[in-house]
């Protein structure tokens, strides 16, 4: 590739954060928005009034998933540190949300994306920011 030439997954001056490991991130996460906001909006629209608490998690759980996968395939330095603020932020909620279904269950009459840790996702949404934060905090040493 010269020097002109620019690779389909970077922004001028930006970081690749798509090759190798980044793709298989931004698939999963993009299997994640699918899960998160379908789930979500099927529950919000019949049966909010159930568990509201719950029904709102994932459904802020999916924005989440879906600003993430975003910003993995806008690339560059500014969309790197954006998607470390929101993993970061991605894996605080699932220890809280997991924490306090463990701790309260009755606050949860059903399951979020987060619930027990995601373990009903088989538990990655732990899994997942860990996962990206380690390649992200790679992606720009390289």
């Amino acid at each position: 590739m010269t020097a002109t030439e620019q690779d389909p997954g970077q922004k001028p001056g930006g970081t690749r954060l798509i090759g190798g490991p980044g793709l298989l991130l931004v698939w999963l996460y993009g299997v994640m928005v699918v899960g998160a906001v379908s789930r979500s909006a099927y529950q919000i629209a019949t049966e909010f009034d159930r568990a509201p608490l719950a029904y709102s998690l994932s459904a802020i759980a999916g924005v989440v998933y879906g600003f993430i996968t975003y910003t993995l395939v806008r690339g560059g330095e500014t969309a790197r540190r954006a998607a470390l603020v929101c993993c970061a932020a991605e894996l605080v909620g699932v220890l809280t949300v997991g924490t306090w279904t463990l701790v309260d269950p009755s606050a949860f009459p059903d399951a979020t994306v987060w619930s027990d840790y995601g373990m009903g996702y088989l538990f990655i949404p732990v899994l997942l920011p860990l996962t990206a934060l380690y390649w992200l905090r790679k992606a720009r040493t390289a």
